[in-house]
């Protein structure tokens, strides 16, 4: 629509002396729809002639023609058909009814705005609107293009000012006064020309009358220049007095400002050094505790482990630029490396002789605990090596080298006494077991039949089945869910029904498994629980070191073989690969005793079947992902398949 108008008031209105102010697309109502343009219009010169055009675009060819043009004041009423709803329809009327269907809303109430406001200024409201919003005869239509158009108007008509009241009321008075003002305008133009020179006569005798009052003025301006010059003056020597005082005050500000400067600087250079003295000082009471201290003793290890604790402190201290270059700081760093080394040799050897005597001390117990079927306590041992714990963590964090070859040793000792300790351990229980083979061995055969016939309806009555059994380690563990009283009721109702099935002497031997191995059972689960604890505190594996602090903290060489990955593990990983390295021997007689109870009897997989549940739900109570958790639970594998090739083979013997 803008193109449009640009063009026809180039083409059409510019040619004509006319200003285009509105415009709106329009069709007549109720006929074929041509489309034409309603244009509204005022001339540039005056006076100003305000027209309604209908501009019609040519058949044979792209430009506009006019075909029809109506004066404003011919203009009746303007009725825009609802006021209340949009509406493109409006009819104008001149000396008959034009009616129109605009192409929007928006065009239509634009025109109609811009008609409002032509009326209001040129004809006096003389225009009659019907059925038009009074917000939009009040307000200009809030459209970008309308809103220009309307302004243009505006600006264009704003050259010529009317007289306001008081310009009317001034004139009106003057002519009163001049009663021919009306009749005669050059007789009334004479007057006020003779009043005027008469005015500017009185004027020019003011004027000369004031020549005395003027030479007085003159005179005070020549004494008040005088006076001028003389305060020049003394301001010329005061000005030469205060730029010696400038002087020598910049030269005071100068030595002012150097002084300064030393201060500061001294007083930096004496934060450096009182940095430096807190900092990087290690008391000799620390310096011989590394060197000399005593690592047997409670009081000594205590000693050490606040030296240690202030010498990591003191080489991990943030050094500020400029430090390292300091002589004096690089001594001190070479003093620290010199007592980190040395105290880590000492620690290291200190706790290699440790592990070595314990080792020995432990494997001369072994034969007091082997007649009673229990396993040799390690509290003593873990609650002395405790001590060193905090010293383990400094060795881990200042020489990881030596912490890792001391993990080693652990372990390797550790290995080595758990191997024969469980080894003898489980030797004293198959031999507990196979005498009570032994002591049965004439009424076990008599007594098979019964005994497939009692396992057959006990199976039936744990699982509810018709005589197999199905399922896997996580169905067995529901077996153990209800607890140790559940747990023992099971298996009081087994033997029940053991009695009214078999032998007593059956029943006997047993219960005398049962007991062998629910203690074997208990012996190996604290065992392997307090170790699994001590390594975790002793070694500092509650952190999570990552694989940066690892390469930082050993040089930037990666880790030896097989214990790269250890390394890099997270805490539960390593300690569960110490774990599986000292006790590897555990699962292996685990299966070896399971293999010897089913050997003996097939019915004991039954109630090893009840027991290992139990303790493998025990152990994923307490940590699911601990070393004891991961062997009894593979352990209880082995005792299922062997529960199920019990029910098997029985199933078999029935029906033939």
């Amino acid at each position: 629509m803008t193109a449009i108008k640009h063009a026809l008031q180039r083409d059409i209105f510019t040619p004509n002396d006319e200003r285009l102010l509105s415009i709106v697309n329009v069709c007549k109502a109720g006929k074929k729809k041509r489309n034409c343009f309603l244009c509204a219009t005022v001339t540039t010169e005056r006076p100003v002639q305000v027209r309604v055009v209908k501009v019609k675009k040519s058949d044979k060819g792209d430009f506009y023609k006019r075909q029809m043009a109506w004066e404003l004041r011919d203009l009746a009423e303007v009725d825009a058909k609802d006021a209340s709803k949009e509406n493109p329809e409006f009819d104008l009327h001149f000396e008959k009814v034009y009616r129109w269907v605009a192409s929007s809303t928006a065009e239509k109430n634009s025109f109609i705005s811009c008609i409002w406001k032509l009326n209001q200024r040129y004809l006096r409201k003389k225009v009659e609107f019907v059925n038009v919003s009074s917000q939009l005869l009040e307000e200009s239509v809030p459209s970008g293009e309308s809103q220009s158009v309307a302004g243009g108007d505006e600006d264009a008509l704003d050259d010529y000012q009317e007289l306001n009241a008081r310009e009317e009321q001034d004139i009106e008075g003057m002519m009163e006064v001049c009663e021919y003002a009306i009749s005669n305008a050059e007789a009334f133009a004479e007057k006020l020309s003779r009043e005027l020179q008469v005015l500017d006569g009185a004027n020019i005798h003011s004027i000369m009358a004031s020549e005395k009052q003027v030479n007085i003025l003159m005179q005070l301006l020549d004494e008040a220049l005088s006076e001028v010059d003389t305060i020049e003056g003394k301001m010329s020597s005061y000005e030469e007095m205060l730029q010696s005082v400038k002087e020598q005050m910049d030269q005071i500000s100068q030595s002012n400002r150097l002084i300064q400067i030393s201060n500061t600087n001294n007083s930096k250079l004496l934060d450096e050094i009182q940095f430096l003295v807190n900092y990087m000082d290690l008391s000799k009471g620390h310096i011989r505790a590394l060197q000399e201290g005593d690592l047997s003793s409670s009081k000594g290890i205590e000693a050490c482990i606040n030296a240690s604790e202030a010498l990591l402190q003191c080489m991990n201290v943030a050094l500020r630029p400029g430090h390292e270059k300091l002589m004096a700081v690089k001594q001190q760093q070479h003093l620290f490396t010199e007592l980190r080394d040395t105290f880590a040799r000492r620690l290291t050897n200190h706790l290699n002789n440790v592990f070595v005597h314990q080792g020995h001390d432990q494997s001369s117990m072994l034969s007091q605990h082997m007649a009673e079927l229990t396993l040799p306590k390690h509290n003593p041992l873990h609650r002395d090596l405790l001590r060193y714990a905090k010293l383990m963590e400094w060795l881990k964090n200042t020489q990881r080298e030596k912490y890792e070859g001391l993990s080693r040793t652990y372990v390797d000792y550790m290995t080595r006494l758990y191997e024969r300790e469980i080894k003898d351990f489980f030797e004293v229980a198959k031999i507990k077991m196979a005498g009570t083979a032994k002591d049965g061995k004439g009424n076990k055969f008599a007594t098979l039949p019964r005994k497939e016939s009692a396992l057959k309806q006990e199976t039936e009555s744990l699982h509810g089945s018709s005589g197999k059994l199905t399922g896997s380690t996580s169905s067995l563990n529901k077996l153990a869910v209800q607890g140790s009283s559940s747990r023992r009721s099971q298996s009081s109702s087994l033997l029940d029904m053991g009695n009214m099935s078999a032998s007593d002497l059956d029943v006997a031997d047993r219960t005398k498994f049962d007991k062998i191995f629910e203690q074997v059972l208990s012996e190996l689960e604290p065992l392997c629980l307090a170790e699994q604890d001590f390594i975790s505190k002793f070694f500092k594996l509650q952190q999570h070191p990552t694989l940066g602090e690892v390469e930082e903290s050993d040089g930037g060489q990666p880790p030896p073989g097989e214990y790269r990955h250890f390394i890099q593990s997270t805490e539960k990983d390593m300690v569960r690969l110490m774990m599986n390295k000292v006790f590897q021997s555990i699962e292996t007689e685990l299966n070896s005793l399971i293999a010897l109870g089913d050997k003996i009897d097939s019915f004991n997989s039954l109630y090893m079947l009840v027991k290992m549940s139990h303790h493998v739900w025990t152990a994923e109570n307490v940590d699911p992902a601990s070393y004891l958790s991961t062997t009894l639970g593979n352990v209880l594998v082995t005792v299922k398949r062997n529960f199920d090739k019990c029910i098997v083979s029985s199933a078999h013997r029935n029906s033939m």
